[in-house]
C-alpha cells in the first residue's frame, strides 16, 4: 500500500519517465512515487528496446498493457490465495 504524508495537504513530485518530466501532486510519500515513477520508465525503457521503436506514444500504451497484465496475473493469484484461506 501506498505511503502517505502525515498532512493532509497535497505536495509536488517531479518524476521523470522516458527522458520527460512530469510535475505531480500527491499525498503519498515522495519516495514512493519515485520509485513507483522508476518503474514506469524502467517497463518503457524495457519495451523500447524489444520493440526498436522510438515512438513514446507506442512505447507507453505497450508498457501500459505489460503492467496491466502483470496486475491481473497478480492480482488472480492473490484472489486464488485469499479462496484458499477462507476454505480453511
Amino acid at each position: 500500500m501506498a505511503k502517505k504524508t502525515a498532512n493532509k495537504e497535497p505536495k509536488r513530485v517531479t518524476v521523470e519517465i522516458y527522458g520527460v518530466s512530469y510535475p505531480l501532486r500527491t499525498d503519498n510519500d515522495e519516495e514512493y512515487v519515485q520509485s513507483i515513477a522508476k518503474m514506469v520508465d524502467e517497463k518503457m525503457q524495457e519495451v523500447a528496446t524489444k520493440t526498436g521503436s522510438f515512438l513514446g506514444n507506442k512505447i507507453a500504451v505497450l508498457a501500459a498493457l505489460e503492467i496491466a497484465d502483470e496486475y491481473a496475473r497478480l492480482k488472480k493469484d492473490y484472489d486464488e490465495l485469499v479462496a484458499l484461506i477462507d476454505e480453511k
